[in-house]
């Protein structure tokens, strides 16, 4: 069984996001990076929990970035991967790495592909859909399950007051969600194999970036906060109505 699971770098979830002073991109001075978690947590840990139960196999993960990027790589390998990709460009955006990981595919064939539901830096979740499409095979999202029969996999997702079930044959893409593994500590052990594990370095594929961010922004500050008499509910519902226009 051979896996591939695509992995990003992220600021960690503690991180005061500050951008450069001509708004051009993150101010990336003092940020914690991270594995990004529905990645690692669920993705990564799924690929290993069905490698462990078939008894042989190899889960890859690849990434696209720098070799700045090499200590979230290694954190990855720590948790029990076998060995790494790492694709020399920056990931400009979703549409840029997916032909840079279906580039890498198509000349190392894989059994399927496991990656996170979405970055928590940008909340795109569209990466796995595009990948799928440059390998043309089929792209299951938010999977919470997935059991592999041969050739045949089976998954659950939740569709919103009910569960999907899906089977598939052959190779696939799918986005992994809450539910389908639970979150491994890198033990002792696993940090210091992850030392010696391969990273394997790749020149990009001929790709241009289709997205130019030209500025950001922070959302505006909220307003003062309204407190309420709760005996005086005709001035919340007015309130709710007129101001919050939510009513």
């Amino acid at each position: 069984m051979n896996i591939l699971v695509c992995i990003s770098k992220v600021p960690d979830t503690t991180t005061k996001i500050r951008f450069l002073s001509d708004a051009s991109g993150l101010d990336t001075n003092g940020v914690t990076w991270i594995v990004n978690p529905s990645d690692e947590w669920y993705a990564l840990v799924r690929a290993l929990e069905l490698k462990e139960a078939a008894g042989a196999g190899k889960v890859t993960i690849i990434t696209v970035g720098g070799a700045e990027d090499e200590p979230i790589i290694r954190k990855a390998l720590a948790v029990g991967a076998d060995e790494a990709v790492r694709i020399d460009a920056p990931a400009y955006d979703a549409a840029f790495v997916a032909k840079q990981i279906a580039a890498w595919v198509k000349e190392n064939p894989v059994d399927f592909i496991l990656t996170g539901k979405e970055t928590i830096d940008y909340n795109g979740s569209v990466m796995g859909g595009m990948l799928a499409a440059h390998l043309d095979v089929p792209y299951i999202a938010l999977v919470e399950k997935l059991e592999k029969s041969g050739n045949t996999t089976q998954m659950h997702r939740d569709i919103g007051g009910g569960t999907e079930e899906v089977e598939v044959e052959g190779v696939f893409v799918a986005s992994a969600t809450k539910g389908l593994a639970e979150q491994r500590i890198p033990n002792m052990r696993g940090i210091m194999a992850a030392r010696t594990k391969p990273i394997h370095v790749k020149t990009p594929a001929d790709a241009q970036p289709g997205v130019k961010f030209k500025n950001y922004s922070l959302p505006p500050e909220k307003g003062a906060c309204k407190m309420i008499d709760p005996d005086n509910m005709d001035e919340l519902v007015r309130l709710l109505n007129q101001e919050a226009k939510v009513l």
